[in-house]
């Protein structure tokens, strides 16, 4: 595995960084979305929980953290999905707008799952 200096160089947290813009994009355009205060926060939340524990993981610089709260990362991904699928079922985004965004949480997973296997090799 390449070196990793900072957790900007994280392909995962990279992508979790993508996801915040898109998912902040799309509940303020979506009318339905941005009037439903409770699932666009809680769904904002999720998204950038993710991000937010890869940062702050890496920078806990002992590889034992760095596991824990990527498996915190993976849960808020979890539950990002499941937010998806609630604004799915409400008709606030569109199927393709769901598959494009539950693909992109899931690559984001395995990302961590990647991650999580490697470190379980040096603790």
């Amino acid at each position: 595995m390449a070196k990793i200096s900072s957790f900007e160089d994280i392909n995962a947290w990279q992508k979790a960084r993508e996801l915040n813009t898109e998912i902040y994009n799309l509940t303020n355009k979506n009318n339905s979305f941005s009037k439903d205060f409770g699932l666009r926060d809680q769904i904002r939340r999720c998204s950038i929980s993710i991000s937010s524990n890869i940062a702050e993981g890496f920078e806990r610089e002992t590889n034992k953290e760095f596991r824990r709260f990527l498996y915190i990362a993976k849960a808020s991904a979890g539950e990002f999905r499941s937010q998806l699928y609630l604004a799915s079922d409400l008709d606030y985004i569109s199927t393709e707008e769901f598959n494009k965004l539950n693909l992109k949480v899931n690559d984001i997973s395995k990302m961590k799952g990647g991650l999580i296997k490697y470190l379980n090799t040096t603790l």
